[in-house]
C-alpha cells in the first residue's frame, strides 16, 4: 500500500491537543476563573449595603452570587 506525501501530512496536522495540552489548559482556566471570581467578590465586599440591595444580593450572599448560586430576583433557580 502507498502513501501520498498529502495523506501523511494532512493526517498529523489533523490531531487534536495532546494530553498534556488538554491539562495545562484546564489548569490555567481554572487559575484564571479563581482571580476573577476573587476580583469580582473584592469588588462587592466594597460596595455599601444599600448598592448591593438595587443589585439584589446582601453581604452575606456575596460570594454564593459570584459563584452563580444566587437567582436573580424574577428568576426561579434552576440547579
Amino acid at each position: 500500500m502507498s502513501a501520498t506525501v498529502s495523506t501523511i501530512v494532512r493526517s498529523a496536522v489533523t490531531k487534536g491537543p495532546g494530553a498534556f495540552s488538554r491539562f495545562f489548559s484546564g489548569c490555567w482556566d481554572g487559575m484564571v476563573g479563581y482571580f476573577v471570581r476573587r476580583a469580582a467578590i473584592t469588588s462587592l465586599h466594597e460596595l455599601n449595603d444599600r448598592a448591593l440591595s438595587d443589585i439584589g444580593i446582601t453581604r452575606g450572599q456575596i460570594e454564593a452570587a459570584v459563584r452563580g448560586f444566587v437567582p436573580l430576583r424574577d428568576q426561579t433557580w434552576i440547579p
